[in-house]
């Protein structure tokens, strides 16, 4: 069984809805054994657009990558997700942050996911449920990675 991390995040509809009905399927083909809170975020990239509610799970799998994401974007068209722009809007998006310690560059995937180092609202969410898990490319612990986040936000302030 791989150990696996996945971002839940929705700022369309009942996002907190969103969010719980997401883990909820997705708790019907993985062993999910844990949940982060659900904290609201503002949107990066795409400035003009709704807050985002986010989460993170962690869960078991004997899903290969290739299934999961398969099972990840047939859960996300299933849920309502359109694609209409690069980090537009959406009713679920579902990311596989991390897969074990593989590191995986296909097409198609990318395993870590290559923003987590950025994203507060994945490291913050994660870090509640994961501190010490170690990122196979860069080796920082998520709890490291957050707080060089907080300490380049700060200065950047």
């Amino acid at each position: 069984m791989a150990v696996i991390f996945l971002g839940l995040g929705s700022n369309l509809g009942d996002r907190c809805k969103n969010i719980m009905q997401t883990m909820a399927e997705l708790s019907k083909v993985i062993e999910v054994t844990k949940e982060s809170s659900i904290i609201e975020t503002l949107p990066m990239y795409d400035l003009e657009q709704p807050p985002f509610m986010n989460a993170v799970l962690e869960a078991s799998t004997e899903l290969s990558p290739s299934t999961l994401i398969a099972l990840t974007k047939a859960l996300e068209r299933k849920m309502g997700r359109i694609k209409t722009r690069p980090y537009g809007p959406r009713v679920i998006d579902i990311d596989i942050l991390y897969y074990d310690d593989n590191i995986i560059n296909s097409d198609d995937l990318t395993i870590p996911h290559p923003l987590i180092a950025e994203r507060d609202f994945v490291l913050r969410p994660m870090s509640e449920i994961a501190p010490s898990f170690r990122c196979p490319v860069s080796g920082k612990s998520i709890r490291q990675m957050l707080q060089e986040l907080e300490s380049a936000e700060m200065f950047a302030a």
